[in-house]
């Protein structure tokens, strides 16, 4: 069990004195020392056009399944591990159906992956515009401030809740067991009465939890009101999309009703075990997830050990809505469970309402 911060700092100094901190690739780990004197300090976010790479791919992604030696689901509704997959070695064709898998699947795996963190970098801009994390420490090795270097230890938890675009996790070195990854997909039965709210999303308190911890602010917050049930570009999947770091508060309802609503949204996901996969890091595993329909959370099971790992995040587009999507394509916005439904050949359940009033004989 992770230890919890009490007045007593010299204790946990004196634990973490014990442990080695020493990481493989040190020139990849952020500086303890970094602040917003640095000289690292970016400038202000703006919409920017994105296209998915996921819109030129085959659906049936013949040529990377092709490539590999085993593709299999985890679960039925999200998670997909590709086995016998060099990422270094795809080609545009493979990559494009990579990204239409991610959009299916949520978050897809691989194993034993010796892509250098350039290579990682390469891979990413492939799909799209890189993010930089507005927070974090700066690899020291010129070139990397699009890279978010995850160094935890037990002064070092990271926030587990963040969204953007597509997201890939390299591991460098991790405990043996302990340290999983947590993703969830929300289910679509209450989508539809949140189809027509919208919510404000901030990254205001993100800001300040880092100033409170002496880390540097490297842009100011922005904060922009999403569709809470917004569609996705390749898929045309209808999904919840907010998220407790960062979304506050609906618009245009009552707090009560609000914070109701979102605290069902929050823990609805986290708490349903069925829509639910986890992954256990070895050394060279990569994740590449879509934070614009799954979440993520770190299990911090593993301390005094360490894990050091580097992540690349795309920018994502403006969310839209179902009626927005509608509008813009002339295609109607689907249910991602009824596809799933649909792709097994099941036939979807039939909702039987009871008719209300009284009957003659």
């Amino acid at each position: 069990m992770a230890p919890i911060a009490t007045a007593q700092t010299a204790t946990v100094a004196e634990l973490k004195a014990q442990v080695n901190t020493e990481v493989v690739e040190p020139f990849y780990s952020p500086s303890a020392g970094t602040t917003d004197e640095d000289g690292y300090n970016w400038e202000p976010l703006v919409e920017q056009e994105v296209t998915d790479r996921g819109l030129s791919a085959d659906p049936e992604k013949k040529a990377l399944f092709s490539a590999a030696q085993k593709v299999k689901n985890l679960i039925p509704v999200i998670g997909t591990e590709v086995i016998g997959i060099d990422l270094r070695q795809l080609n545009p064709s493979q990559k494009d159906e990579l990204a239409f898998l991610v959009a299916e699947r949520g978050v897809v795996f691989f194993r034993d992956q010796e892509l250098n963190v350039h290579e990682q970098l390469e891979l990413g801009r492939y799909f799209g515009p890189l993010h930089k994390h507005p927070t974090s420490g700066v690899p020291k090795d010129p070139g990397l401030e699009e890279v978010h270097g995850v160094y935890s230890d037990a002064a070092n938890r990271r926030n587990p809740a963040a969204f953007a675009n597509t997201t890939s996790l390299r591991v460098i070195t991790g405990p043996e067991y302990g340290g999983d990854t947590l993703w969830t997909s929300g289910s679509p039965g209450f989508q539809k009465y949140l189809e027509d709210l919208t919510a404000l999303h901030s990254a205001v308190s993100q800001a300040d939890r880092a100033r409170a911890k002496g880390l540097p602010v490297r842009r100011e917050p922005v904060e922009n009101v999403h569709p809470i049930v917004r569609v996705h570009p390749v898929t045309g999947w209808k999904s919840v999309y907010v998220n407790k770091g960062f979304t506050r508060r609906i618009i245009g309802v009552p707090k009560a009703e609000s914070d109701v609503i979102l605290q069902f949204l929050w823990c609805q996901p986290s708490e349903n075990p069925d829509v639910q996969v986890h992954f256990h890091w070895e050394p060279n595993s990569v994740a590449v997830w879509d934070n614009r329909v799954v979440t993520h959370s770190a299990t911090f099971d593993f301390w005094p050990r360490t894990r050091h790992a580097l992540r690349v995040t795309l920018h994502g587009e403006k969310p839209e809505s179902a009626a927005d999507y509608e509008r813009r394509t002339g295609k109607a916005a689907k249910d991602y469970q009824m596809e799933l439904w649909k792709k097994q050949g099941i036939e979807p359940p039939i909702v039987q309402r009871e008719e209300s009033g009284s009957s003659s004989e």
